[in-house]
């Protein structure tokens, strides 16, 4: 049997979040080996990509949130069979992958600079992110993809709750309501899903 270890922040939510709730959904022991901010600027020259998250199997180094996704979702049955499908399912997880990127941009300023830049970011990308995949939820229905739980959900759940709790200064915590409301709807949707009201409760939240 293979040995997981998944190298994240130490926070719930981020990149890594859609990752550990599959691998719960999948019934997979890993070690969920969280980093402080420090350690993370020690190691950074070292790690492939200068980025986390990264996934240890058996000793070998994955890179790329959205590869490992994929694969531990196909582990869990969070990943489409159908080709369509499951370019569906891509399309979400790279729309939140952009809005994550483009939202990175702005960490590590301060004061005004944070407040302008955060502010350039409301009233654009984030703001046509957050359109965007709302549109990728009404085409789908109540799920991004294949009319069930993928990985899809798991990302964008993440990313709107995260929008949503007041944790990033100069934005807006009723942005997502105001833009695409039906993200709302399926942020409560996805947190009542079973597999994410176990995850949560395993880790006594």
């Amino acid at each position: 049997m293979s040995t997981y270890k998944l190298h994240y922040f130490d926070i719930d939510g981020g990149r890594a979040e859609p990752i550990r709730i599959a691998f719960h959904r999948a019934g997979i022991d890993f070690e969920d080996h969280r980093v402080s901010f420090p350690e993370f600027m020690e190691q950074r020259g070292k790690l492939r990509f200068g980025a986390l998250p990264i996934l240890e199997i058996d000793g070998t180094v994955i890179t790329q949130s959205n590869a490992i996704g994929r694969y531990v979702a196909r582990m869990a049955d969070l990943y489409p069979d159908d080709p369509q499908q499951a370019l569906f399912c891509d399309e979400a997880v790279g729309a939140v992958e952009d809005a994550l990127h483009a939202i990175v941009h702005t960490f590590g300023l301060e004061g005004q600079a944070l407040k302008s830049a955060r502010g350039l970011l409301v009233d654009g990308k984030l703001t046509t992110y957050i359109r965007g995949i709302g549109e990728l939820l009404a085409r789908g229905g109540d799920y991004l993809a294949d009319g069930r739980l993928t990985i899809a959900d798991l990302k964008v759940f993440v990313l709107t709750r995260w929008l949503c709790s007041g944790t990033l200064e100069h934005v807006p915590t009723d942005l997502v309501e105001r833009i695409a409301p039906n993200l709302i709807e399926h942020m409560k949707r996805i947190e009542n899903e079973p597999v994410v009201t176990e995850y949560y409760a395993s880790r006594g939240e």
